[in-house]
């Protein structure tokens, strides 16, 4: 329970998924979470449990990841975050640290959040970008996704686009405020999908039922059966991970 000799803090958070298994903290793996906790602890000389947005999995990245906790002494905010950013990998960062009041919550607070999927549209995936693009060589009808992703915009039953519908312990219906594709540039597409909340693997579920219609293994009109039935199928693949990133989450 919170004291009110503590003093909540907002953690925003970006990093590079590729090394990690996942967010949340498990024993005997490298996780994002036990990696910042670790750094906490040698700055301030005090455990502090860190308690997130929502988990990202194994390989998925972050741009703008929330979390919170609490410190009973205060801190020097510029301070704090250059000294745990000095004791993390390169590839996790703390971007901003904030005072926020004693009962906000990184998870229950959180009114939506912007999951951004990105793949390599062409021949060869440019170095650079080969642990954040999913490469896809064969040409995409940008405006058949795009007709089919209008379709999931609302609140639906998306138990035909998660990975184990079994585990969705508080229901699979869920509310996507906004779906869009989009070629940004020359081989490049972005599928962004903004939410209250997702599903196990959802994004990743949607992503590939988006990439068949977009290589013309499933139409449009498909989106409707899936959503009707609501029997998770292999018609919907799940994509990997790489290259999806958790972009914002809005309060």
């Amino acid at each position: 329970m919170y004291s009110r000799m503590m003093q909540r803090y907002k953690l925003t958070i970006a990093y590079d998924g590729t090394n990690y298994a996942g967010w949340q903290v498990q024993p005997g793996k490298t996780t994002v979470q036990g990696e910042i906790e670790r750094a906490i602890e040698q700055l301030t000389g005090r455990h502090v449990r860190i308690h997130h947005s929502g988990r990202t999995d194994s390989g998925v990245h972050a741009k703008g990841q929330v979390a919170h906790f609490d410190l009973k002494e205060p801190v020097d905010i510029g301070r704090f975050i250059n000294g745990v950013n000095a004791m993390l990998e390169s590839d996790v960062r703390i971007m901003k640290l904030e005072k926020v009041r004693a009962d906000f919550n990184a998870r229950y607070d959180a009114v939506s959040k912007e999951y951004r999927y990105f793949i390599w549209n062409g021949h060869a995936v440019p170095p650079e970008l080969r642990l954040y693009r999913l490469h896809e060589r064969r040409k995409l009808n940008i405006a058949a996704m795009c007709k089919a992703a209008e379709q999931l915009v609302g609140k639906h039953d998306f138990a035909a686009f998660t990975a184990n519908p079994q585990r969705e312990i508080e229901g699979t219906v869920k509310t996507i405020r906004k779906l869009t594709v989009s070629r940004t540039r020359a081989g490049d597409v972005t599928i962004c999908v903004t939410g209250e909340g997702f599903l196990y693997k959802m994004v990743r579920s949607i992503t590939g039922f988006l990439l068949r219609v977009g290589i013309g293994e499933l139409t449009p009109e498909d989106t409707r059966r899936f959503l009707k039935t609501g029997v998770r199928t292999n018609e919907v693949p799940t994509v990997r991970a790489l290259g999806l990133f958790l972009w914002r989450v809005d309060y």
